[in-house]
């Protein structure tokens, strides 16, 4: 296993429990306890744990991960959903994308394309299209999350206030029937609801992980919403429930 995987694994096991053991990553990961070591050394001086004897706990709260470790999650999966985004997305549009891997992965995904307007607060998506000259790229303001990259706050949604976008395509930590779009953080929730209010369209891109679960803040209610993009592992039941609140589903 790479190293990007194990530090992923890693963290996300202590998002999960608090803590993790030498020996029991040692077996789980398949490597030896010198290189789950390591590992917890460098992730230390990352601030993303304590090292104990015999293992580390969360340094702070886990919650969220940072970008660069969830980006390793479901990678193919996220590779479909933004393909088949890009393919929602028509010539000489204005889209809008808000920041996350699965969004990140979709602006790859249009990065050749010609005659587009992106408008983004995401720095990931901004540093992946700035050099391509087939599209125009918009970027608002605001102050940066370490946690997404994404620039959220007043600042960010006064520059959009003025917009007019085709589509939006946005990533969320939760869709529901009962709560709608949610994430893990009120801020970066208050910007992606001034992004999705600008565009003619709403597009959710996110894995079947997300399909069902509620984060802490709501972005906004399942009607700001018209399609969802998602992976064959969603759960039958919680499909039937979004198409009956009038989503388009569209699983890849």
């Amino acid at each position: 296993m790479r190293q990007p995987d194990r530090l992923s694994r890693i963290v996300e096991q202590l998002a999960a429990s608090g803590s993790v053991g030498v020996g029991d990553l040692s077996l789980s990961l398949g490597v030896s306890a010198a290189t789950v070591r390591r590992d917890l050394a460098l992730l230390e001086e990352q601030r993303l744990l304590a090292r104990t004897h015999g293992g580390a706990v969360a340094h702070g709260v886990l919650y969220e991960l940072p970008l660069r470790y969830r980006s390793a999650r479901r990678q193919e999966e996220k590779a479909r959903i933004a393909r088949a985004a890009a393919e929602h997305v028509a010539d000489g549009a204005a889209v809008g994308m808000a920041g996350g891997t699965t969004t990140t992965e979709a602006a790859r995904a249009l990065s050749d394309r010609r005659g587009l307007t992106v408008v983004t607060n995401s720095l990931s998506i901004a540093s992946e299209l700035a050099v391509r000259p087939t599209l125009k790229l918009v970027v608002t303001g605001g102050v940066a999350r370490p946690e997404s990259y994404e620039l959220v706050g007043p600042l960010a949604e006064a520059s959009l206030g003025a917009l007019n976008l085709d589509v939006v395509l946005i990533g969320v930590d939760g869709i529901s029937v009962a709560a709608g779009l949610t994430t893990h953080h009120e801020v970066e929730a208050h910007t992606n609801r001034a992004l999705i209010s600008r565009a003619r369209r709403v597009i959710v891109i996110a894995d079947s992980s997300k399909v069902g679960q509620v984060a802490f803040a709501r972005i906004c209610e399942l009607a700001c919403v018209h399609e969802l993009i998602t992976d064959q592992g969603v759960d039958p039941g919680e499909v039937a429930a979004l198409r009956a609140a009038g989503i388009e589903i569209t699983l890849v």
